[in-house]
């Protein structure tokens, strides 16, 4: 192990990481905490289902895992030979999916005796702060927000994190989704709903779920969105059409209200001032504006990673990964995924 002039060691380790916890299958090459490439396969096929079929999702994996391997060592100029340690997505996620990652993981790094590191998909999100500069300093707050997770994660060091707030039901990427579904818009609404919103007005408000603590619940404000567009429609059959982007604009709106409030909770109680977003849903451009604006406000550093670790990858999974190779914290082969 070397040493450069700020103190910090060097391992010269090159690892293989593998997220594959909803529908899509990621590879990435990992050096020294640096992302060499971060390849990843998107599944058309649940389009026209109108969400993720997991079925579909772990076959599409089983055809997929192969070539997008290949394709991240051929990216980063590494061959397998090069590879030292295996990382991967052990949870949570949708079990086939994780089966098919686990399996390959596990397989690749047996056939090469290699230390094999399981990781939270959760915790990697977090984590994806490392992936490129400016990073951020401990101890922060990072608010997680995905398609299936919403949580307050107060983290001390890089395995060092509570969850200090969480959904109780619908996670705020579920409550985009469900939206969208009402308003007849594809999968995944999210992007959809940010794009419409661009050219709306917020002026249809929805109340706010009065949840106690750091917690939140987003299944109400999915209720009262129902029963409002039930009952302009029943006025006018094509108040959704004509009134579409102001729509999209008042549920925005309310789920990035409900998610900062609570994070400014979160960082007057606890006295921290370096505040960071993660997951798909950090992806919003409403979200990553009124964060900064909120940031500006307030006196935080605040952080966003690139888009590329936003969503589902295994840059993230290989950083985070990385830190546990540090750490020598390696799992055996009898490891298995879990899904929740």
């Amino acid at each position: 192990m070397a040493f450069t002039d700020e103190g910090q060691h060097t391992m010269n380790v090159t690892i293989l990481a593998i997220e594959s916890s909803c529908d899509d299958t990621s590879a990435a090459i990992v050096r020294d905490g640096a992302v060499l490439s971060n390849c990843i396969a998107n599944q058309e096929a649940h389009r026209q289902y109108g969400g993720v079929v997991p079925e579909v999702a772990s076959r599409a994996h089983q055809a997929n895992i192969i070539p997008v391997v290949d394709w991240a060592l051929k990216k980063a100029g590494v061959a397998k030979e090069d590879i030292n340690a295996v990382a991967f997505t052990r949870g949570p996620g949708l079990m086939g999916s994780l089966l098919v990652g686990t399996s390959f993981a596990k397989a690749f790094a047996l056939s090469r005796n290699l230390p094999l590191m399981e990781v939270n998909h959760l915790q990697a999100h977090v984590l994806a702060h490392f992936a490129e500069t400016p990073k951020p300093r401990f101890p922060f707050l990072c608010l997680t927000v995905s398609g299936g997770h919403t949580q307050i994660v107060w983290v001390r060091d890089f395995l060092d994190m509570e969850i200090i707030g969480e959904t109780l039901d619908d996670a705020a990427g579920e409550a985009f989704d469900k939206a969208g579904k009402l308003l007849g818009l594809g999968y995944p609404a999210g992007p959809l709903i940010d794009k419409l919103a661009r050219e709306g007005q917020p002026r249809f408000p929805f109340p706010e779920p009065a949840v106690p603590s750091l917690n939140f619940s987003f299944s109400g404000l999915k209720t009262s969105i129902l029963y409002f567009l039930k009952k302009e429609v029943a006025a006018n059959p094509l108040f959704i059409e004509e009134n579409l982007h102001d729509i999209c604009a008042s549920i925005q709106t309310s789920i990035v209200t409900i998610l900062l409030k609570k994070l400014r909770k979160a960082a007057r109680q606890t006295g921290i001032r370096e505040v960071a977003i993660a997951g798909g849903v950090s992806a919003n451009s409403a979200l990553r504006q009124a964060f900064e604006e909120m940031g500006q406000q307030e006196g935080w550093a605040t952080y966003i990673p690139a888009f590329q670790y936003c969503t589902d990858n295994a840059g993230m999974i290989g950083v985070a990964g990385y830190y546990k190779y540090l750490a020598g914290e390696f799992c055996g082969q009898d490891v298995a995924p879990y899904a929740r």
